[in-house]
This record gives C-alpha cells, sequence and structure tokens, in this order.
C-alpha cells in the first residue's frame, strides 16, 4: 500500500496555496531554487545528496481521501484548495546538481520549474531531505578523506530517529563510507551490511574465553572480535588462542585509541597473527580519524557523528522563488532584499571552472529572462553541473533505489577528486573555490 508523502510539509505552503487560487496568481509560471548561503561550520566544501530519496517521495506526493479529510477537518484551506489537490500531481520540470555533487555557496543544486500552485507545495519536502543527507553526506565525506585507503562504517542508526538512520546510511554510503549496520538501509538502497557482536554477547557469557568461541562457531574464524570488554590484552591474548592467527580482526571501542591501537597490533604480531586487522570505532570523527592516521588501525566504525553531521546536522538549505512571469507574461527575476539573508534572482546555469583538472570556481551565469541560459559551449573551460531530474512531470528513474544511490557514490568519488589542496585540510576555513556570478550570455 502506497503511503501519501503530501502531509510532509509545513501548513503555510498549502495556505500560500490557497490564497493564491482565490487571487487568480497560482497558474503564474515561477521558478523556485534550493541554495545555501553558506557553508555551515566553516566547512570548506558541500556535499548534495538526497535527491533520490526526494525523487522517490515525489512520486507519492498525492492528496488521498485521509489526507483530504484531515485538511478540511482542520481547516488548513478552503473548498476550492481542496479540490484542486484532489488531483494535485507535479507537472513541473526540475533540474538540479546531480547526488553526490559538491556545492558551494549560492550554488544551485536544486531548480523547480511550474506553476506557483505546482512548485511551492514542495518547498519543505525539498529541504527537509536534502538539508539533512547533505549535511551527513558533507561530514561523511570529511571523514572519508581523513580516512585515506582505510575502510569506514556506518554504525549510527541508535543514535538517530529510525527513518533518519536509514538516510543517514545511503549519505554516508555516497559520501565514501563502505558498510553500514543497519539492515533497511542494506535491503533498500544496495548498501553492504556489516556487524558481528556488541559488549552484551560478551557479558551473556561465563566467561569471555565461552563468549568467543560461540562467536567463531557461529560466524567462522573470520569473525571481528570485541577485545576490550574486560582487559584488552586478555581479550586479544585470549582470541588468538582460541581463533588462532587467522583470526579476521579485532575491535576496540574504548581506550586512548592511538596507544592502544599500537599496543594490540605489537601483541597481534607477537601472537603471529600479522594479518588480523584491527578496527576501532568509540565516538570517532573525523578529527579522531586524522590523528589516528599514523597508528596501526585498518578500519574505522562511526556512529554518532556522520549521523548528526559531525555537529551541524543540517546543510542551511533555502528555497526561495528567484523568477516568475508578471501579469503580462514577460519574466522577471525576484528575490528578497535583506542584508543578511538576501539571495540573487533569475534562473541560473551552473559549471565548475576547472585549471589542469583542479577547480578554481563555482561560475554560475544568472538570467532575467527564460531563454537565456549559458550552454556548456560558452563555458569551455567548465564542466556543467545541472542535469533534469524530472521533465514535464516525469520523474528520471536513473537517480533512484540502489542503482541510482551506487551511481551517485561513484560520481562523488570522482569529483572530489577536482578539489584543491587547500580543500582537504578539516580546519575551518573559507569554501575551497570562490562561487562567481556572471550575467548569462
Amino acid at each position: 500500500m502506497t503511503t501519501s508523502t503530501a502531509l510532509l510539509t509545513d501548513r503555510y505552503e498549502l495556505t500560500m496555496l490557497a490564497a493564491a487560487l482565490r487571487d487568480g496568481t497560482a497558474a503564474r509560471p515561477c521558478v523556485f531554487e534550493m541554495f545555501s548561503r553558506r557553508l555551515s561550520g566553516g566547512r570548506r566544501f558541500g556535499v548534495l545528496a538526497g535527491t533520490g530519496r526526494l525523487l522517490s517521495l515525489l512520486r507519492d506526493f498525492r492528496f488521498g481521501d485521509e489526507e483530504l479529510r484531515f485538511l478540511r477537518d482542520a481547516g488548513v484551506v478552503d473548498a476550492e484548495a481542496l479540490r484542486y489537490l484532489e488531483n494535485y500531481r507535479f507537472t513541473g520540470s526540475i533540474s538540479g546538481y546531480r547526488e553526490g555533487e559538491l556545492y558551494f555557496p549560492g550554488s544551485p543544486v536544486l531548480t523547480v520549474e511550474g506553476t506557483f500552485a505546482d512548485a511551492v507545495v514542495l518547498e519543505t519536502l525539498a529541504l527537509s531531505v536534502l538539508n539533512h543527507d547533505s549535511a551527513v553526506a558533507t561530514a561523511a565525506s570529511r571523514m572519508s578523506i581523513a580516512a585515506g585507503d582505510r575502510p569506514l562504517a556506518e554504525m549510527g542508526s541508535r543514535r538517530a530517529a529510525e527513518h533518519s538512520a536509514i538516510a543517514a546510511a545511503r549519505a554516508a554510503y555516497i559520501s565514501g563510507f563502505g558498510a553500514t549496520s543497519n539492515l533497511e538501509a542494506g535491503r533498500r538502497w544496495g548498501i553492504p551490511t556489516m556487524g558481528t557482536a556488541a559488549h552484551s554477547w560478551t557479558l551473556l557469557h561465563d566467561t569471555e574465553e565461552d563468549a568467543f568461541r560461540a562467536q567463531i562457531e557461529s560466524l567462522g574464524t573470520g569473525t571481528t572480535l570485541l577485545v576490550d570488554t574486560y582487559d584488552i590484552r586478555t581479550g586479544v591474548e585470549t582470541a588468538i588462542r582460541i581463533a588462532g592467527t587467522a583470526l579476521g580482526g579485532v575491535r576496540i571501542d574504548s581506550g586512548d585509541l592511538p596507544i592502544v591501537a599500537g599496543e594490540v597490533r605489537a601483541q597481534l604480531d607477537e601472537l603471529g597473527a600479522v594479518n588480523t586487522r584491527i578496527t576501532v570505532t568509540s565516538d570517532l570523527d573525523e578529527y579522531a580519524i586524522a590523528a589516528l592516521a599514523a597508528s596501526p588501525v585498518d578500519a574505522y566504525g562511526v556512529g554518532t557523528s556522520v549521523v548528526t553531521g559531525s555537529g551541524y546536522p543540517t546543510a542551511g538549505m533555502v528555497y526561495k522563488l528567484v523568477a516568475r512571469q508578471d501579469s503580462g507574461g514577460s519574466w522577471i527575476a525576484v528575490a528578497k532584499a535583506s542584508t543578511d539573508k538576501g539571495s540573487r534572482g533569475g534562473r541560473k546555469a551552473a559549471f565548475r571552472t576547472l585549471s589542469d583538472g583542479v577547480a578554481v570556481a563555482e561560475t554560475v551565469a544568472v538570467s532575467d529572462g527564460f531563454e537565456e541560459l549559458d550552454s556548456p559551449a560558452e563555458h569551455p573551460e567548465g564542466r556543467a553541473l545541472q542535469v533534469p531530474l524530472v521533465v514535464a512531470g516525469e520523474i528520471d528513474t536513473a537517480f533512484e533505489g540502489a542503482e541510482g544511490t551506487a551511481s551517485a557514490r561513484a560520481h562523488h568519488l570522482r569529483v572530489r577528486e577536482e578539489l584543491p589542496l587547500r580543500a582537504l585540510a578539516l580546519s575551518k576555513s573559507d569554501p575551497a573555490i570562490p562561487t562567481v556570478f556572471v550575467d548569462a550570455g
């Protein structure tokens, strides 16, 4: 049974719609745009994520009997608006940055074109999805850069709401994490899943040896044993004595990790378990991962930090009307006038300007008109950033599901190679490249 997503929205989206139907402006063609005025937390780049999820949710953006009954009984909108919503289907077009793409302040990551009535009701849904997923993806990408070639696993489901956890696992995978502990994310998005045992498994048994032996009998010697429930050195010795030197790995979830990892590696080597891998967990973030770069660690498991955006749980994107037709049918650029929350009106075409394959600027061409956007041929030094996602109400299925998720991951890892060296630093700073606005044509 399909579940409607139409009420995943704010009330004022529908009250604006009702008023526009009443005064005749609901059918006025408009262009809405999503962008971020600044990068949260002094990050040097952002990572767009959530596009595939948004398109899937858009498919179910329908007002059925239950939704309409609630709106009527709660007095949210009038009878005319209810009649309009009863037949609502998004019939406009949406373009935007490919999922996994990098973005910077002012980047037009999503452009929604249609009537005011078509587009205004999508604001909250688009913002809630892309703000959450992009925040997680940006943090995850920083962690992936800090980890280098060492694999990362997302383990944060218990630190997020149940549906947010699934979305966070997907966003982390797009940005370079290799696996998740969340089974629903694995089923829904095709993400590899991982996980063996928690401390409760060891505490369940009379001895640590009993717990290790039972786990090995169940999962084989390639499993990873959690060795810090009691004494780490004793745990490592017990693990190798039971599993032998072919033990797949040990996990450390406490202590001064750089010191402990070094001690465990030395002990494993002394016992002949030179190929047994060391995985560390314990409240890791990008800074802790970077601090472990010189330690003999083979893999990381990250929980709380990644699913909460490493301290910045929203990307701070906004959804603004940037162009509309006037009463005479002419297109005009519109924008909020404010010293600190202003925006730039007009439809936009975006290009990543490169020099020898390295990004040097985010070039955004701005047009007051509707048919005057710059083409890639006018920016031969740049890579066009926008792709069609929805055309006249038809959603491109290539961006959805497991295949869309895998494609977004591949795209992110590819475009991350374009970043200048300064973008890889973890300290707070200005964006790695400037956003340059130019007149179209």
